[in-house]
């Protein structure tokens, strides 16, 4: 019975929008061309972001990359740049050839994110969660209002546009969505901000 409720429910909102919304939701992340220690960024759609729309990042500049899960990620300072996951082999190298820390996937955004997955969160997932946020200095007060100003968002996301993921949503993924909302000043500070919640890290003796 839940189940059908849920896909009634989705059904209505898919039908509610329009497929111009919908379609905006997906920016794609532009090109990459991986050179020997520089890395060419074109196209690249998030206005607030150093690579946008075109840059020229040389090794010198990159603190980490992350390959380890999903869209890759490079670490500037101040700033993340998505990369394909079709290129992860390559930028792999590109860190090891460089000497560029090769950095554990940050779960930050994924765990903010769960309630809007296309799954249900159980007592014992959203306690798990809440344990492992605080890990990295998000407490319970950040995290709710944090999902108090992207949940409706990400329902829109996740399930208007009938992506219906299940698996995980992320950085990428509310940035997509809050683009959509906010208008340029305030697209801006939120991404100054979720790449701030995306960069914490837990703290070691």
């Amino acid at each position: 019975m839940n189940f059908i409720k849920r896909l009634i429910s989705r059904i209505e909102v898919f039908f509610s929008s329009s497929n111009l919304s919908t379609k905006s939701f997906f920016c794609g992340i532009g090109d990459t061309i991986i050179h020997e220690n520089e890395i060419k960024v074109m196209k690249y759609p998030f206005k607030p972001s150093l690579a946008y729309p075109e840059r020229m990042f040389s090794a010198s500049e990159i603190n980490a990359i992350s390959t380890a899960f999903g869209i890759c990620k490079v670490y500037i300072e101040n700033d993340i740049i998505f990369i394909s996951a079709e290129k992860k082999e390559e930028l792999t190298e590109f860190a090891q050839r460089n000497n560029i820390e090769l950095r554990e996937h940050s779960w930050n955004w994924d765990w903010i994110l769960e309630p809007y997955l296309d799954t249900e969160l159980t007592e014992e997932g959203e306690n798990r969660i809440r344990m492992a946020l605080d890990k990295v200095g998000i407490d319970q007060m950040e995290t709710d209002t944090i999902r108090k100003e992207v949940g409706k968002q990400m329902y829109k996301y996740n399930f208007d546009t009938m992506l219906w993921e299940w698996c995980s949503l992320g950085l990428y993924d509310v940035l997509s969505a809050m683009r959509v909302k906010y208008n340029e000043t305030a697209f801006k500070t939120f991404y100054q901000r979720a790449i701030e919640i995306d960069k914490r890290r837990k703290e070691t003796a």
